[in-house]
């Protein structure tokens, strides 16, 4: 198989999109060997079709502001790939979605669900609505508008979306709740991410945050580190970079900086709880900005401009949007010291960055590994509502934790290099194809 003869192909047919064919290059690369040993995937033209999605959704979205203004955005729904089960991924609100965007994110979900090992196949959707700024009641109308042309392409068997950047339970809540409007039934299996009180699972705001510390203490484990004490860095500061802050001070981490997109707060001392609970402030506030945080806490400096990336640490962490952490970045970062770095965020670091991480022999894992916990536990909230039952918090955590060690596991198995060098994307990408693939023949050219 010629790689880039592959991809020239696949850009002639999708010209510009650029965030998705980085994606499709990335696993087209890394299983190259493994394809090759299987003629039965090239006799069903796997690459070629697990490289398309089964259907995309486009559709307009027209609601009024609180001026009174009529307002329209551009609407999407990427169903990817089914062939292990209904599609799953959540959806985006960010002024920047475009097409290219969700189906790379789409296509990524694919072989992240795969990796779960639950029963979901791939999906994303979203909006170049941008909530920053927006009232409540903007929001709502909006997510009801954005919910009346999707709602019939949703079902618990079907496609499950649920929260992303700019997308969190309030937003799930606008949109469930128009759906069962419309759709005149009472089907918490629909949507995750939900509200405790309605459906939610326990520990799922935390859960992406949760497995990826899960997940960077095995990678640090296999090789023979220990993660208390170590320093650690994160951008963002919603859902994603909450959890991971949160979990990586349980675990004895030390966490000494967030960012966003006006600059980063260091925090020498390590984040408190107090801390940690007003990220949750900041992202509510629709602002956009992390500067308050130096404003309330002492201890705590803001530079304005600066990334995470410019906090000399042990662990850094991309928590906020792809491609955010690039080759400069990373030659900064192993300037500094750094140890490991966990993609968090979904493609959260450049090919440049990557190549720089792999070079320099640190530990470097891939989203669609690392922050594989959330869609668990997405997962694990749709076998909760089918069972109509909810699981305690313990057992949940309990579950979360057993995945991500499998994970990291296959990730290990497909991804060990002859000098001991663990590639965990190479890992990652091979273990999640595979099981895709393999469904893929089995079920016929469909």
């Amino acid at each position: 198989m010629n790689v880039e003869k592959f991809m020239s192909d696949l850009e002639q047919r999708h010209p510009g999109e650029k965030e998705y064919l980085q994606a499709v290059h990335e696993v087209v690369e890394s299983v190259q060997e493994v394809y090759e040993k299987h003629p039965e995937f090239a006799a069903a033209g796997i690459l070629e079709r697990i490289v398309e999605p089964d259907r995309v959704f486009t559709f307009r979205v027209a609601w009024v502001d609180d001026k009174g203004k009529v307002q329209t955005n551009i609407g999407y729904r990427v169903q990817f790939n089914g062939a292990i089960g209904p599609y799953k991924g959540g959806i985006r609100f960010h002024k920047a979605v475009n097409l290219s965007m969700l189906k790379f994110l789409g296509f990524e979900q694919t072989f992240k669900n795969a990796l779960t090992t639950l029963p979901m196949g791939g999906g994303k959707g979203g909006s170049d609505f941008d909530p920053v700024g927006k009232s409540n009641g903007e929001i709502m109308r909006f997510c009801q508008a954005f919910m009346w042309e999707l709602w019939r392409c949703l079902g618990k068997d079907t496609d499950v979306p649920a929260g992303d950047v700019g997308v969190g339970a309030r937003e799930v809540g606008f949109m469930y709740g128009m759906y069962t409007k419309l759709a005149r039934e009472y089907n918490v299996g629909v949507f995750t991410g939900k509200g405790i009180n309605w459906g939610g699972s326990k520990i799922r705001p935390e859960a992406t945050g949760y497995g990826a510390l899960y997940f960077v203490d095995h990678m640090l484990a296999a090789a023979g580190k220990d993660i208390k004490g170590k320093t650690v860095v994160c951008s963002g500061f919603g859902n994603v970079a909450w959890g991971a802050s949160q979990k990586a001070k349980e675990l004895g981490a030390k966490v000494i900086g967030i960012s966003g997109p006006d600059g980063v707060c260091h925090i020498p001392d390590g984040m408190t709880d107090e801390m940690n609970a007003y990220m949750l402030e900041l992202r509510a506030s629709n602002n956009n900005v992390v500067a308050p945080m130096a404003t309330k806490f002492k201890g705590v400096t803001f530079t304005p401009g600066k990334k995470a990336w410019s906090i000399k640490c042990d662990i850094a962490l991309p928590c906020a949007f792809q491609n955010e952490l690039d080759g400069n970045d990373a030659k900064e970062l192993l300037k500094n010291g750094v140890m490991l770095v966990a993609e968090v965020s979904n493609m959260g670091c450049t090919p440049e960055a990557i190549h720089e991480f792999q070079k320099a022999k640190i530990m470097f894992a891939p989203g669609k590994a690392v922050n594989a916990g959330g869609v668990a536990t997405s997962g694990l909230e749709m076998t909760q509502n089918a069972m109509h039952l909810s699981w305690s918090e313990k057992e949940v955590d309990d579950r979360l934790y057993e995945i991500m060690q499998s994970i990291h596991e296959a990730c290990v198995t497909h991804g060990t290099e002859k000098d001991g060098y663990i590639n965990y994307v190479k890992g990652a990408n091979i273990a999640g194809f595979m099981k895709v693939a393999r469904a893929m023949v089995e079920q016929g050219v469909v």
